[in-house]
């Protein structure tokens, strides 16, 4: 039996088995309808829709809109009423509704009208909401975003809610970096295994939203313990040529622009885009270590400053195909090419036994990384079965990288040892995927998902270590410190998912299994290893709706791993520099999660207030661990340390907090959006000399949006992130200002945008480590200053039906990051 022929057997199945729910559900009666946007009528998910009773303005009941903008009232009466519907940035509706003697009514299509009001000339046009709820994800709409103009994805993520960003680019989500991040609903990056920065490849000018799913069902992957982040990249639907150029200049040698064009013709639309982004960062750091080594004293005091080039060239082609029967292919293929230069000196003073020295020396990072995604996307409903869908995809990706790290040292060592090392470092991932679903309505309040995936890595390279020859020349290739490596992985996974409606009560339940098999070997290294598994993961979603108050309550359950990646299974040294390292271990296991979430919903006026308490528990846990190599400390150190960076199972995790959201008009031309969280994290130490180890840290954003004239828009953002913790140490709390205003120009065909990142210069990196042994003792202080405040001016120019926004989003500014830090 195919995949198609089972998923209708199982839906007939269930359809005979809840055909007497149907039955009493129309039997009772009702009001049904679709909510649109008056606009461009878009249906208007997860709205209010409530009904009184004319005479006295008694609630009698109420609903939220499905995704589709459909609502259901039920048990419905005869008689007269007056119909109620509510979103924010839409002109309340307020419509009176007779039902006849049979209790049944459908209203069809019911516009809302986005809100526009006057006042001493200027205009303020409503907008799509900023956050919308659904039962396993927020929708944060970033269509029309401001302050990420010339940016790239990272920045967008900046300001997501229960998303931060660390200076090196690092996403992570209430403290957890173990994310599964998707373009498109589809892996980013080679699998989330390649070594591309996707997320420094995309422009902040083709994503239109962002699906945050902090707690997600059976239907996503399993994969990614702090959650999944979808980012959904701009299409255009109007007919017609359409387009935009931009171009945007930075202070100190950040240049970027950006043209995509769009032509739509019946069943066929074509689109094609280019971007290329030209960075130069700079920063500037210091660290600080003090070891014992069996009674013996040694520190180093390192210093440095740095200078990154950034050059990423992009695209985009393809093309949308509407075919018979309400079907449609899409065809996308996307080439991304960066090269990186990253330089810069370092000096480290170095003090022991022998006394006290200083090495001083330069460093080079050069980071060629070129990656292709092809992908195709189907996509079947049918007229006659409304919310009846199949939908496949199949992709391909390739990403080919080579990575040097090269290191000399000036003065300050024997003659013998100023000669240039270089560690070069060769990658070439393919991986294919490929996925069915399937969602099968069961009435008007019930629908039943299902779906199928596999997913195939195949990653091989080398790691060669090169010295220079004494005469200055050549390098030779050192045998006993160079490697050759391959690394397979291969994932399938089935799920299945029931959701329905019962009155105020919505219930969802899932199951998800997952088998991995995972297989590499080091050569001249650790020899062969595999690991093979197969899990299941339950979901589970119950949402109370409190009509009187326009109130959601909804707690969340679901199970799900971190599997670790390549290049923490494999075990050969990646030098940062020449005294640390990072190594992989090939016996290092999944850790698993267990998330449970406690969501409130409700609207006060214009107000919109979120609030959620969460709890994660986290065993097998996978913690990063540094250790000093005494061999290497002895052999290449000069003295100095070296230490390794490593990942290491044990113990438990626990994290539980809380978030909370407001967005709130304060006036007519000004509205303030505020997240925030506060969690508590609790880790096993690192060994048995040491207690386990907790501490509190949040996030908070407090975002400002003025609109002072029709054409100018201006926005004030804070960003805080408090100390946060690891097994080994923690890092210092951070925070930042950012201003940004947009002028649009000849007639809306036109914007320049001013921004200004980290107007105050405060953000900054500060890290503590410390391991105790029984043998050793080791504290280590660090500092990273980045180039973090800096003014871009950009200019876009809008093709065609494209316009831009009547007005701006909340949010984020942009800033440095990239491969490797």
């Amino acid at each position: 039996m195919n995949t198609l022929s089972f998923f209708q057997t199982c839906c007939a199945a269930s359809l005979a088995l809840t055909a007497p729910l149907a039955v009493q559900a129309q039997t009772t009666g009702g009001i049904s309808g679709t909510l649109l946007d008056g606009s461009n009528q878009q249906p208007l998910p997860f709205a209010n829709v409530v009904l009184f009773r004319a005479q006295d303005s008694v609630l009698v009941t109420g609903a939220q809109t499905s995704e589709t903008g459909r609502f259901r009232l039920e048990k419905v009466a005869a008689g007269t009423y007056t119909l109620r519907a509510t979103v924010l940035g839409y002109q309340a509706l307020r419509r009176p509704v007779t039902v006849g003697p049979t209790g049944t009514l459908d209203l069809g299509s019911v516009a809302l009208q986005p809100t526009t009001t006057q006042l001493k000339g200027v205009t303020v046009t409503g907008e799509r909401a900023a956050v919308q709820d659904n039962l396993d994800k927020k929708v944060i709409n970033v269509e029309k975003d401001l302050t990420s103009v010339g940016g790239t994805a990272v920045n967008v993520l900046q300001n997501v809610p229960s998303v931060a960003v660390s200076a090196d680019g690092t996403v992570s989500m209430r403290g957890s970096s173990n994310l599964t991040i998707l373009i498109d609903g589809k892996p980013m990056g080679g699998g989330n295994g390649g070594m591309g920065n996707r997320l420094e490849q995309i422009p902040a000018s083709s994503i239109e939203k962002v699906e945050v799913v902090t707690n997600p069902s059976a239907r996503y992957d399993a994969a990614g313990a702090g959650g999944v982040i979808n980012i959904i990249l701009k299409k255009q639907k109007k007919d017609g040529w359409n387009g935009q150029a931009s171009l945007t200049a930075g202070t100190r040698d950040k240049y970027n622009g950006s043209l995509s064009l769009n032509r739509r013709a019946g069943k066929l639309n074509y689109f094609a885009s280019a971007d290329a982004r030209d960075m130069v960062f700079r920063s500037n750091q210091w660290t600080d270590q003090v070891a014992d080594l069996q009674g013996n004293r040694v520190s180093t005091f390192q210093t440095g400053t740095n200078v990154r080039h950034n050059k990423t060239y992009g695209g985009r082609l393809g093309f949308d195909l509407t075919l018979p029967a309400n079907q449609s292919l899409t065809v996308t293929a996307q080439p991304n090419f960066n090269r990186s230069v990253n330089s810069g000196t370092q000096a480290a003073t170095i003090t022991n036994a022998g006394g006290t020295r200083q090495i001083n020396s330069l460093f080079r990072v050069d980071e060629n990384v070129d990656n292709t995604d092809v992908s195709a996307d189907y996509r079947r409903t049918w007229e006659a079965h409304k919310g009846r869908e199949l939908t496949a995809n199949l992709g391909y990706s390739n990403v080919s990288a080579d990575v040097v790290v090269g290191q000399r040292n000036t003065e300050g060592s024997e003659t013998t040892d100023l000669r240039e090392w270089k560690q070069d470092l060769d990658v070439n991932l393919r991986a294919m995927y490929g996925q069915v679903d399937y969602v099968h309505p069961l009435g008007d309040k019930t629908r039943l998902d299902a779906g199928l995936k596999g997913q195939w890595n195949n990653n091989g390279g080398t790691d060669n270590f090169l010295q220079q020859r004494a005469d200055g020349s050549e390098f030779d290739r050192l045998a006993d410190r160079s490697y050759v490596y391959t690394f397979h992985e291969y994932t399938q996974a089935a799920y299945g998912t029931y959701q329905h409606e019962i009155g105020p009560w919505s219930v969802q339940g899932g199951l998800r299994a997952e088998y991995t098999n995972t297989s590499g070997e080091v050569e001249n290294g650790k020899g062969p290893f595999r690991q093979e598994y197969l899990n299941l993961f339950p979901s589970a979603t119950l949402v109370r709706n409190i009509k009187k108050a326009d109130q959601r309550v909804q707690l969340s359950y679901s199970r799900r791993l971190n599997r670790p990646g390549f290049m923490q299974l494999l075990a050969f040294p990646l030098y940062q520099d020449q005294r640390s390292y990072r190594i992989g271990d090939p016996t290092l296991r999944p850790e698993y999660i267990n998330a449970l979430e406690l969501g409130h919903q409700m609207t006060l006026g214009q107000a919109n207030v979120t609030s959620t308490l969460f709890y994660r528990q986290t065993t097998n846990a996978i913690q990063r661990l540094t250790a000093i190599d005494s061999v290497a400390s002895r052999r290449y150190g000069n003295g100095a340390l070296i230490t390794a960076q490593y990942a290491d199972n044990f113990g438990r995790a626990y994290s539980y907090g809380a978030e909370l959201s407001l967005n709130q008009p304060l006036a007519k031309w000004w509205r303030l959006t505020v997240n925030g969280s506060l969690f508590q994290t609790s880790v096993t130490a690192a060994t048995g000399n040491e207690s386990s180890r907790s501490t509190v840290s949040g996030t908070a954003r407090v975002m400002n949006s003025f609109t002072p004239t029709p054409k100018l828009d201006l926005q004030l953002t804070g960003n805080y992130r408090a100390a946060t913790l690891t097994s080994q140490g923690r890092f210092a709390p951070v925070g930042s200002v950012d201003v940004a205003l947009r002028q649009r120009l000849f007639k809306d065909r036109a914007a320049l945008t001013l921004r200004v990142s980290d107007i105050f210069n405060t953000q900054r990196n500060r890290a503590e480590s410390f391991v105790t042994t029984a043998d050793t003792r080791y504290t280590a202080h660090s500092y990273n200053k980045w180039e973090s405040r800096v003014g871009y001016l950009g200019f876009a120019w809008f093709l065609g039906n494209t316009k831009p926004s009547k007005k701006i989003d909340n949010q984020p500014q942009g800033g440095g990051g990239g491969f490797g830090g």
